[in-house]
């Protein structure tokens, strides 16, 4: 049960993360920051972050990698790093951070139908606690679209003003047209569907190598080759790759540490001890820090289909939960049962020993 509680916290204070990124990357974008020079950078950042620790711990637990394994590998960088990044952050191009927040919140709908057609999750809808995660999936992601489309009147007054970072000072009023708003939310679903594909092979990768922090950086390896073969395309201007003390670099930085390094380990590690389903139930939360973050930073007002939506989304993460919960029970009173088994096998094994020592004793000591 430890583990359940240490998951859950970790996981809540990847989606703060996750937030934070989701804000500076809406200002380094109207900063022009070019996104394929983000993705290589930030990818070499998490790389050099992670290189040491992963040196030092996984040394014990590396395997030899297979063709095989280097493949899969190098589709977990395809798959949560390059089409993934790429298309999210095209998609908070067209839209805004909490639009692209609320839409990712598909993710644990299109998890769970993968994890189920390929065995990883069980489902028994008879039971209460098997029902419990299929209705809070639902709610999560009914949640978020209350969160989305139902604003209602205003339920608090603009924490300041003037916002601390106006973003929209060149532009009108910082609206997207309904065609850019609808290709945005298009990128989005489908950088949703790549990340859920991502996680469903993480869980596959890690149960044949189990040395995770390696993983990671060979993760961050192939991404920042994809992104640089990429960026030979769409970014050959010099300028766009130089950086100074801005918000870019800034934007950069955080990612490249909080996200790609420690965020891709952190989950990598949830996924091999819950599965994908538990990963993905979290990202809904997500959305409600990037409201609360833009409610400070962007001076954005909170709706009551704010404060309603978010209730359901933790209510759902809250039945989620509940129904894991069965899961790890059943893991624990199994690895109870192994360990019994095996202390009574080892003590009848013991037992057995010093009945043979005494028998051969007794058979040299006694008179012919």
């Amino acid at each position: 049960m430890a583990k359940l509680y240490a998951s859950c916290a970790a996981m809540v204070a990847v989606q703060i993360g996750y937030g934070g990124s989701n804000i500076l990357m809406k200002v380094a974008s109207e900063k022009d920051l070019d996104p394929f020079v983000f993705f290589v950078y930030r990818h070499i950042i998490a790389f050099l972050v992670l290189l040491p620790f992963a040196y030092v711990i996984d040394r014990n637990k590396r395997a030899s990698l297979t063709i095989s394994m280097t493949i899969k590998i190098f589709l977990l960088a395809i798959l949560g790093s390059t089409t993934y990044l790429n298309l999210f952050y095209l998609g908070i191009k067209y839209t805004s951070a909490t639009v692209a927040s609320a839409f990712s919140n598909v993710t644990p709908s299109f998890t769970f139908v993968m994890a189920v057609l390929f065995r990883l999750e069980k489902v028994n809808i008879k039971t209460a606690r098997g029902g419990a995660k299929v209705l809070g999936t639902v709610i999560c992601i009914g949640g978020s679209l209350i969160f989305t489309f139902w604003k209602g009147p205003y339920l608090t007054k603009a924490i300041f003003k003037e916002p601390l970072i106006n973003i929209y000072k060149n532009q009108d009023s910082g609206n997207s047209s309904g065609k850019d708003w609808i290709k945005g939310s298009a990128f989005i679903v489908l950088s949703e569907m790549s990340w859920s594909a991502w996680l469903i092979l993480q869980t596959f990768v890690t149960r044949k190598y189990p040395a995770k922090l390696t993983i990671t950086v060979l993760t961050c390896v192939f991404a920042t080759a994809q992104s640089g073969f990429l960026a030979l395309f769409f970014a050959r201007d010099p300028e766009k790759w130089k950086l100074q003390w801005d918000a870019r670099l800034l934007t950069i930085v955080y990612s490249g540490i909080i996200i790609s390094a420690v965020g891709y380990f952190v989950q990598t590690w949830v996924i091999s001890h819950n599965g994908p389903v538990f990963t993905s139930i979290f990202n809904p939360l997500m959305l409600i820090f990037v409201a609360i973050f833009s409610a400070f930073v962007f001076s954005e007002r909170l709706h009551v289909g704010s404060l309603v939506g978010a209730f359901f989304i933790v209510l759902g993460l809250y039945l989620v939960l509940w129904g894991k919960k069965a899961d790890h029970v059943v893991a624990d009173e199994q690895q109870e049962k192994e360990k019994v088994f095996f202390d009574t096998e080892m003590q009848s094994t013991s037992v057995n020993d010093n009945e043979v020592k005494d028998s051969e004793r007794e058979t040299r000591i006694s008179p012919i």
